[in-house]
């Protein structure tokens, strides 16, 4: 199933009041490579053009496992510091209307990264959480690092980026990372009834209840300074060669 409308990685389906995005590369677990990068990055400009409700959901049972490792082991200090990922979540999380995160199966790093960026996360029974950077010698750079910890606290953000813990959808709904969780089925449906409760309220209050509740740091470019360091470092290019060496092996 092709994106449609000039997508190649993403099916979009417009509304009056809302935009649904999936993240379709299903061969690859939905896996955020450049391409992806970009299209959401139009998709992002089209809502702060016209501004509408989004939600974010993942192709055939996966919400996206992770980033494209073949293109990060390929990524040096100036990519870093080019916040190629973190500049796409920051953009997600500063658009003006509310951002909803349908999850089920896998988000994993980037595919994390991306959920906790959006405003509300509802899960499926199947939603598995976690951000396994470290052990690919790098750090979770696109604001894993600050938003868990604001999202479910110091102490679980430490058993996640240091502690290498998966987070199920019941363990996310106990520590406040989701709002609900619903049987994968009824995921979507659930997804746009919160949508349209969303969409009865004052889309000008909207806007601003949301832009007085997001106050930001010195991330994300805090972020991609260290990640220019661990981009550069030989133990991160042997960790995702062994990585890629043990997918096509299997």
């Amino acid at each position: 199933m092709s994106g449609g409308a000039g997508y190649e990685t993403l099916l979009v389906e417009e509304r009056d009041d809302r935009v649904v995005v999936t993240l379709n590369r299903p061969r690859a677990r939905n896996a955020i490579n450049a391409a992806m990068v970009e299209e959401l990055h139009a998709v992002c400009a089209g809502l702060e053009r016209r501004p509408r409700l989004l939600l974010l959901t993942g192709a055939e049972g996966v919400f996206a496992a992770g980033a494209d490792i073949q293109e990060l082991l390929e990524r040096g200090r100036e990519e870093a510091l080019a916040g190629i990922n973190s500049r796409l979540f920051d953009r997600v999380a500063r658009l003006s209307m509310p951002t909803v995160a349908a999850v089920d199966g896998y988000a994993l790093g980037g595919g994390a990264e991306l959920a906790y960026a959006c405003d509300v996360r509802l899960a499926g029974e199947s939603a598995v959480f976690g951000n396994p950077e470290p052990g690919l010698g790098i750090l979770a750079a696109a604001g894993a690092c600050w938003r868990l910890a604001e999202l479910a606290g110091v102490s679980v953000a430490k058993q996640v980026l240091l502690g290498g813990r998966r987070l199920d959808a019941a363990e996310a709904l106990r520590l406040g990372l989701v709002a609900e969780v619903v049987p994968d089925g009824e995921l979507l449906g659930r997804a746009h009834r919160l949508l349209d409760r969303m969409a009865r309220s004052a889309p000008g209050a909207l806007r601003l209840t949301k832009l007085v509740l997001d106050a930001r740091g010195p991330h994300p470019l805090a972020d991609d300074l260290a990640q220019a360091i661990l981009f550069e470092s030989e133990e991160k290019r042997d960790r995702m060669r062994a990585f890629l060496d043990k997918g096509a092996s299997s």
